[in-house]
Parts: C-alpha cells; structure tokens; sequence
C-alpha cells in the first residue's frame, strides 16, 4: 500500500494553521497588580520590555493539529494498492478453465471481484464488456491481458475499446447440460361481450394449439364481469365497456393485456405499431400502462379483416405479440475483439484505492474533545 494525496492541492489550507497560533500570541494570562511601600522609589513610568511568550502550549498544540487534521482530510489521503506487474489470464466463466495452460501469470475469473481459477467458476455476468474494461484499467499500462472468452459473448451496443492491445482468445466451452427446456406457451385469460363470443374461438384454437399432446389446453374464458384470477399473465378483453379497476391494477402490476379493436385502451399517447400484415398496414399497437403492457388491435376479429386469423401460424404470431422475444445480445467473440484507442475509449491504470478518510474523520473528533477539555477546564488561566 502506497499513500497517496486525491486532492494534493487543498494542503495550501495548512495556512490555517496561523489562526491559532495568532490567537496564543496575542493572548496574555491575566496578572494582578500588588501595591507595597518599596514601589515609591521605584520609576514610575518603566519601559516596558517585549518579549514573546506562548501560554498554553497543549491547547495552541491541539488547535493546530485539528487544523491539519481536517486540512488532510480535505486532501482526500488514500492507499493504493501496489500493483502486480505480472501479465493477467482472465477466463470468462463460460470456458473451460483447465484449458487455459498456466505459466505463471496472474489468473483470474471474469466475475465482479476477479477471483482466482482456483475458485469455482462463477456464473457468466451479464456484464463482461464492462469487467474487461474494469480489468484495464485496474491492470498496470506495461502488464500484458489475455481474455479467454467462449465462442459467443453477451456484448452491449457501444464498440469495445481498450487502452491497450490485448490477446484475444476464444477458449474451448464449457461442459454443459443438454436438457434443453422449452418456455411454456402462455395460458390466456378471455373475458368477453356476448357480442364478441364468436371471436373467443379463434383464441381456443390458439391455446389448443399451444397445449401438449394428451393435455387440456390453458385457456378460460368467462364473460366481462367474471374476475380475473391473479394467477393469469395474459388477458384478451373481447369487448366495448371499459376494462373495471380491479383489471386496470392487475395491468399496472406487471399483466399483459390484448384488446377488441373497439375497446377502450387505458393507454395515453403515441401507441407504436408491433405487428403489420403483408403490406405493412398496422394490426396491432402496444403502450405501457404501470409495469404492465397493453396491446391493442386495429380491426375486428374477422377472417375478412384480418385473414392471418385463420392462418397456422396465427397460435405463434398471438405468442410473440404477448411475450415477444429478448432482442439478441450474443455476438461471436471474434467479431467481438477489443480495439485500442487510448485517448477516447481506454480508461487510465486506476487500482481501488483504499480511503483513510473514515479513520481521519475519528483522529479529527479525538483532537476536538481534547481541544474543547483544554479550553474549557476550571484551572485554565484567565486572558487579560
């Protein structure tokens, strides 16, 4: 550990110090003046002889050092660790570690804290652009990097720059299960108008279509008054009446709901589009209302207006318009490279310093009950 000054230039407060020592030089203890007989024969009118006396040496002491103590602390003293010069393997959790041959270096995880391949690998973060930079720029500049990433990254939007040129490597995956399994299709909720109860069909064929072999599909219908169960995630309201409070709240909660074209939508402002037909006319908008969405189509439930209805792939059009797909966030990691353009995207050696600014701010309190103690006892001498 190596002490360092965040803000050296805030030690030009140690003028401060002159404060006190102005005060002591300036105060005098009080004396009492005794009159007897011999004094006649002395001049009345003596010259008085200057000289520098400091009374209360532990309080002037205490005073300043209060003062440098909280000028110190304004210069935000550290401790930086002293860095490790040797070159730095990180493995993303992703690969296999007892791929990667040791020679010596420094080898890490590629895991918030950086812990040792000795460790048990941790799960892959979401956030490996970030921890790469992050090891940058808490790596010294003459240390060399080696990333072992998997064959595909989970990388953000914002190209990958470094300070430095690393070596880039794509490490062999790790083993992993082959249980795949499969998301479960939605179970919807219908509640309808008796107006609406021939369009329920088109969404029974759906949720049929969802169900697995030898199951019953997981689907309820009910007319508009009957409740929504908490449990449902999906709601399709087939009807003109305005959806009542207890289902506007289930939508605020996080609910996903579908509505008839003639529905009202509880939803103000701009609705973009998220599906279209063939010719890229709009079928259906989507808002959100709380934490929940709102989903919106723009023709009645009718073969003639929206043939798609009556296509196969309407149960898996109904199913990407309620729960549409994460945008894909995994790239190849050889697309992936890092760049180096130190100026602009690479970020200064910069190690977690360690702050002493809590152990001033006690050192700061201790000289400040003993300056008050000294300042204010009853034997103190009295300023004249």
């Amino acid at each position: 550990m190596i002490p360092v000054l965040l803000a050296p230039a805030a030690l030009g407060a140690l003028l401060a110090v002159l404060v006190p020592l102005a005060i002591h030089i300036a105060r005098r203890t009080e004396t009492q003046v005794i009159d007897f007989a011999a004094l006649r024969w002395l001049n009345p009118k003596p010259k008085p002889v200057q000289r520098l006396r400091l009374d209360e040496r532990l309080l002037l002491a205490a005073r300043i050092a209060l003062v440098a103590a909280i000028v110190l602390a304004l210069a935000e003293p550290v401790l930086r660790p002293t860095s490790d010069g040797r070159p730095v393997v990180a493995v993303s959790p992703g690969v296999d570690a007892s791929s990667v041959p040791d020679h010596g270096e420094r080898r890490v995880w590629l895991a918030p804290g950086y812990p040792g391949l000795d460790r048990p690998p941790p799960a892959p973060s979401a956030d490996f652009a970030s921890l790469v930079r992050q090891l940058d720029a808490e790596t010294p500049g003459k240390a060399p990097i080696t990333i072992v990433a998997p064959p595909e990254v989970r990388g953000d939007a914002e190209r990958l720059y470094l300070s430095r040129k690393v070596d880039w490597r794509i490490g062999a995956a790790a083993a992993r299960s082959k249980t795949v399994t499969a998301p479960a299709p939605p179970a919807l909720t219908v509640r309808y108008a008796p107006a609406s109860e021939r369009a329920v069909g088109y969404f029974r064929a759906a949720a049929t279509a969802f169900a697995e072999a030898g199951k019953p599909p997981a689907f309820d219908a009910a007319p508009t008054d009957s409740p929504v169960p908490g449990t449902a995630r999906y709601l399709i309201w087939l009807s003109d009446a305005p959806m009542p409070a207890p289902v506007l709240d289930w939508i605020e909660t996080g609910g996903v709901a579908l509505l008839a074209r003639d529905a009202p939508s509880p939803v103000e402002g701009a609705q973009p589009a998220i599906w279209r037909d063939a010719d890229g006319a709009p079928l259906a908008t989507a808002g959100r209302f709380g934490k929940g969405r709102v989903l919106r189509l723009t023709r009645p439930l009718e073969p003639s207006a929206m043939p798609g209805l009556v296509e196969p792939n309407f149960p898996e059009q109904l199913w990407t318009l309620l729960a549409p797909p994460p945008a894909p966030s995994r790239v190849a990691a050889t697309d992936y490279a890092p760049s180096v353009r130190p100026a602009a995207g690479g970020l200064a050696y910069n190690p977690h310093p360690v702050s002493l600014k809590p152990w001033l701010a006690l050192i700061i309190a201790l000289i400040f009950t003993v300056e008050r103690w000294l300042a204010t006892r009853r034997d103190r001498p009295v300023a004249a």
